[in-house]
């Protein structure tokens, strides 16, 4: 069982920028997708950005150009450096991983764009 820890969230003004990281609470599979969803209130869960265990990455196109995702494989960590932070932003911000055939997610942060 793998579980994932994320943080950084909070409220922010538009044009702004947040960190968030996902901390998985062991030694993951060598072949794995981490990535980040979100969902704002009445919506479906959404992409938001992939990362594979070779480093490919993939990004909605509604970040692209201001988000970035990452990971530290040594500390099972991926991270989503967010700016220029838009209202649209706003909702809960999910941590994914996906790996020995199966999924597991995060406990959610949230994430509020102010205008």
């Amino acid at each position: 069982q793998v579980q994932l820890v994320e943080s950084g969230g909070g409220l922010v003004q538009a044009g702004g920028s947040l960190r968030l990281s996902c901390a998985a609470s062991r030694r993951i599979f060598s072949s794995n997708v981490r990535g980040w969803y979100r969902q704002a209130p009445g919506k479906q869960r959404e992409l938001v950005a992939a990362i594979t265990s070779g480093g490919s990455t993939d990004y909605a196109d509604s970040v692209l150009g201001r988000f970035t995702i990452s990971r530290d494989t040594a500390k099972n960590t991926v991270y989503l450096q967010m700016s220029s932070l838009k209202p649209e932003d706003t909702g809960v911000y999910y941590c994914s991983l996906r790996g020995g055939g199966l999924d597991y997610w995060g406990q959610g942060t949230q994430v509020t764009v102010s205008s």
